[in-house]
Protein backbone atom coordinates (compact mmCIF):
# COMPACT_ATOMS: atom_id res chain seq x y z
CA UNK A 1 0.00 0.00 0.00
CA UNK A 2 1.97 3.40 -0.79
CA UNK A 3 1.97 6.57 1.42
CA UNK A 4 -1.71 8.64 1.91
CA UNK A 5 -1.92 11.79 -0.12
CA UNK A 6 -1.84 14.37 3.15
CA UNK A 7 -4.37 17.94 2.41
CA UNK A 8 -4.05 20.54 5.25
CA UNK A 9 -7.09 21.38 6.94
CA UNK A 10 -9.54 23.56 4.76
CA UNK A 11 -7.69 22.29 1.21
CA UNK A 12 -8.68 18.95 0.62
CA UNK A 13 -10.26 18.66 -2.83
CA UNK A 14 -13.87 17.87 -3.90
CA UNK A 15 -14.78 14.51 -3.45
CA UNK A 16 -13.37 13.57 -0.31
CA UNK A 17 -15.54 13.73 3.15
CA UNK A 18 -14.98 12.67 6.57
CA UNK A 19 -17.18 10.00 7.99
CA UNK A 20 -19.27 12.73 9.63
CA UNK A 21 -19.75 14.30 6.42
CA UNK A 22 -20.85 10.84 4.70
CA UNK A 23 -23.30 10.59 7.64
CA UNK A 24 -24.70 13.78 7.05
CA UNK A 25 -25.26 13.19 3.50
CA UNK A 26 -26.83 9.76 3.95
CA UNK A 27 -23.53 7.71 3.30
CA UNK A 28 -21.44 5.77 4.52
CA UNK A 29 -17.72 4.19 3.64
CA UNK A 30 -19.24 1.06 2.47
CA UNK A 31 -15.85 -0.76 3.18
CA UNK A 32 -13.74 1.30 1.20
CA UNK A 33 -10.31 2.11 2.90
CA UNK A 34 -8.64 5.18 3.66
CA UNK A 35 -8.14 7.55 0.82
CA UNK A 36 -6.74 10.40 2.04
CA UNK A 37 -5.78 12.09 5.38
CA UNK A 38 -6.79 15.85 6.12
CA UNK A 39 -4.17 17.52 9.39
CA UNK A 40 -5.02 20.43 10.77
CA UNK A 41 -1.50 22.08 12.52
CA UNK A 42 -1.87 22.94 16.40
CA UNK A 43 0.62 24.12 18.66
CA UNK A 44 2.53 22.86 20.82
CA UNK A 45 1.21 19.50 19.96
CA UNK A 46 1.22 17.09 16.75
CA UNK A 47 -1.50 17.62 14.41
CA UNK A 48 -5.24 16.52 14.72
CA UNK A 49 -5.78 14.20 11.97
CA UNK A 50 -8.60 13.02 10.11
CA UNK A 51 -9.25 10.53 7.12
CA UNK A 52 -10.96 11.09 4.49
CA UNK A 53 -13.12 9.08 2.21
CA UNK A 54 -14.35 8.83 -1.49
CA UNK A 55 -17.84 10.28 -2.15
CA UNK A 56 -18.06 8.50 -5.30
CA UNK A 57 -17.74 5.15 -3.80
CA UNK A 58 -19.67 5.91 -0.94
CA UNK A 59 -23.11 3.86 -0.22
CA UNK A 60 -26.09 5.18 1.04
CA UNK A 61 -27.16 4.19 4.77
CA UNK A 62 -28.86 1.15 5.36
CA UNK A 63 -32.52 1.69 6.89
CA UNK A 64 -33.37 0.53 10.33
CA UNK A 65 -35.46 -2.16 10.25
CA UNK A 66 -38.12 -2.93 12.47
CA UNK A 67 -36.24 -5.25 14.57
CA UNK A 68 -32.56 -3.07 14.60
CA UNK A 69 -35.63 -0.40 16.23
CA UNK A 70 -36.69 -2.30 18.68
CA UNK A 71 -33.51 -3.74 19.85
CA UNK A 72 -32.61 0.00 20.11
CA UNK A 73 -35.52 0.61 22.27
CA UNK A 74 -34.33 -2.24 24.61
CA UNK A 75 -31.16 -0.98 24.75
CA UNK A 76 -31.93 2.12 25.78
CA UNK A 77 -34.52 0.80 28.31
CA UNK A 78 -31.78 -0.98 29.90
CA UNK A 79 -30.00 1.97 30.27
CA UNK A 80 -32.65 3.79 32.64
CA UNK A 81 -32.77 1.30 35.29
CA UNK A 82 -31.14 1.60 38.52
CA UNK A 83 -29.02 -1.39 39.55
CA UNK A 84 -29.43 -0.60 43.14
CA UNK A 85 -33.33 0.04 43.08
CA UNK A 86 -34.75 -1.29 40.28
CA UNK A 87 -36.66 1.20 39.26
CA UNK A 88 -36.82 3.67 35.94
CA UNK A 89 -34.61 6.60 36.70
CA UNK A 90 -36.49 8.24 33.85
CA UNK A 91 -33.37 8.95 32.43
CA UNK A 92 -29.64 7.08 31.41
CA UNK A 93 -28.29 6.62 34.46
CA UNK A 94 -24.47 8.25 34.12
CA UNK A 95 -21.59 5.28 33.65
CA UNK A 96 -19.65 7.64 36.59
CA UNK A 97 -22.32 6.94 39.11
CA UNK A 98 -23.28 3.47 38.06
CA UNK A 99 -26.69 4.18 39.80
CA UNK A 100 -29.46 6.56 40.10
CA UNK A 101 -29.06 9.98 41.76
CA UNK A 102 -31.01 9.13 45.19
CA UNK A 103 -29.40 6.23 45.39
CA UNK A 104 -25.83 7.81 44.74
CA UNK A 105 -26.29 10.72 46.77
CA UNK A 106 -29.09 9.27 49.60
CA UNK A 107 -28.37 12.47 51.56
CA UNK A 108 -29.89 15.03 49.18
CA UNK A 109 -32.97 12.59 47.97
CA UNK A 110 -36.35 13.46 48.89
CA UNK A 111 -38.58 11.38 51.41
CA UNK A 112 -39.80 8.18 49.57
CA UNK A 113 -42.70 9.25 47.40
CA UNK A 114 -43.58 12.91 48.54
CA UNK A 115 -42.66 14.02 45.17
CA UNK A 116 -45.29 12.16 43.60
CA UNK A 117 -47.76 12.60 46.58
CA UNK A 118 -50.03 15.57 47.04
CA UNK A 119 -49.03 17.79 50.48
CA UNK A 120 -52.33 17.92 51.51
CA UNK A 121 -52.88 14.12 52.09
CA UNK A 122 -51.92 13.47 55.85
CA UNK A 123 -49.59 10.36 56.68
Amino acid sequence: MGALPVYRWRLAPDGYATRRQLRAAGLRPGGQDVAAQLERPRRRRGPLTAYLYRVDLAKPVRPMTPAKWAALAKANAVRRICPECRRDAGYVIPPSLGMCSPCAFPDNAPEVASWNSSPHIAR
